[in-house]
């Protein structure tokens, strides 16, 4: 795998963007220099990311997201412990 995350990436499954191998390794996303665990979705290149809006739910019950535009800076969160982890079974 690459050691950078794809340039757009959705938590969910209905997107076209969502890559569930990808989201298993673990992808950080660093917005506007702080980092954020809340991110639905992420364009790295057109500079924007998407956030769950409260508690508020449409008639699905599927949560409303915001889009909130900055830098956005994604990384992977566990590349070099995944393979210590296996060069080393407990």
């Amino acid at each position: 795998m690459a050691d950078t995350p794809p340039d757009h990436l959705s938590l969910d499954p209905r997107s076209p963007h969502f890559d569930g191998d990808t989201l298993q390794r673990g992808v950080g996303i660093r917005f506007k220099g702080r980092e954020r665990t809340d991110v639905e979705e992420y364009c790295v290149s057109e500079g924007w990311i998407r956030v769950q809006a409260g508690k508020t739910v449409d008639r699905h019950g599927r949560p409303l997201t915001i889009r909130l535009t900055g830098e956005v800076d994604a990384y992977f969160t566990d590349g070099a412990e995944e393979g210590e982890a296996e060069a080393h079974p407990s």
